[in-house]
């Protein structure tokens, strides 16, 4: 797969992520996809949808800066400042993120996150 289309992927993830777009974030996965965050797998586009619908039904705001996008053959490396607001509280959240993507065949095979939510002293 070409380097141009896994930058897009990630790109397209971006925007459903700060849009709310759940659906279209989990398309971006094949079928039996995984998405892993810290101390949870989620397999499936039906898992994925729903664990982004969760998150967007309870913050808002959700702001990603992409740092840096290394890409080596199927795989990607992620460097992200993540941003958003928890509706129930108003609390503004940041984390610095990197994120490991695989795609296969023009989708997300795996995608794996290691969030640092501690503020950079």
């Amino acid at each position: 797969m070409e380097s141009d289309e896994i930058r897009s992927i990630i790109e397209r993830a971006r925007r459903a992520w700060m849009s709310g777009d759940a659906t279209g974030f989990a398309m971006l996965f094949a079928p039996e996809g995984e998405f892993i965050t810290p101390g949870r797998r989620r397999s499936g586009q039906h898992a994925i949808v729903e664990a982004t619908a969760k998150f967007a039904d309870t913050h808002s705001d959700v702001r990603i800066d992409v740092r840096r996008i290394i890409v080596e053959g199927d795989q990607a490396v992620v460097e992200w400042r993540w941003e958003d607001t928890d509706n129930a509280t108003g609390a503004h959240h940041q984390a610095d993120d990197a994120v490991v993507v695989d795609v296969k065949g023009g989708q997300i095979i795996r995608w794996r996150e290691y969030i640092d939510s501690r503020p950079l002293e």
